[in-house]
């Protein structure tokens, strides 16, 4: 999980502050485990020192000030660049690509497309690991029916998750 780029995506969808990004990624991304508030705000004085964010109004508050943080250019090509590149096809990849589906459908950007590519991704692994097991002994034939049983997994949540598109953006989208 990119914790830097998901904070960096639901900046780009509208400028927030700290405590909203947190409830954000806890509502949708964390599943039982919060982020840190220290790490929030860590992480957004990364992307504020590498040009990725800058800080909009400045609110008073019952504590310290507000501030709203602002998706530069930079930041907005970083996320684009992360959304539309596959993820490695592994087990356990759901947690990197259910954030991107997420996300994508948060700032309006083709979910389905994404999802079209990480199949493309998938498909070719499973013809790869299929060649290992008809050239290689027993032992990489079960190496790679465990990667092909994962994959096979994967291929039928992306396409659940396309036929349930539309009900996600509505659950995700305020």
């Amino acid at each position: 999980m990119s914790v830097p780029l998901t904070l960096l995506g639901l900046i780009e969808r509208e400028p927030s502050h700290g405590y909203d990004l947190k409830r954000d990624y806890d509502t949708f991304f964390s599943r039982g485990k919060p982020l840190p508030f220290g790490q929030v705000y860590a992480t957004l004085g990364r992307l504020a020192r590498d040009g990725k964010v800058v800080i909009g109004e400045v609110e008073p508050g019952v504590g310290p000030d507000r501030k709203r943080y602002v998706i530069t250019e930079l930041g907005a090509t970083e996320v684009d660049a992360w959304l539309t590149e596959p993820v490695e096809a592994e087990p356990n990849l759901q947690s990197v690509l259910f954030t991107k589906v997420v996300l994508a459908l948060m700032l309006g950007r083709p979910a389905e497309e994404y999802l079209d590519s990480q199949r493309a991704t998938h498909l070719k692994r499973m013809q790869e690991l299929t060649t290992v097991k008809r050239g290689g002994n027993l032992v990489d034939a079960l190496l790679a029916d465990h990667g092909l049983f994962h994959l096979e997994a994967d291929l039928h949540w992306i396409d659940t998750t396309i036929a349930r598109l539309d009900a996600l953006r509505k659950v995700v989208q305020r």
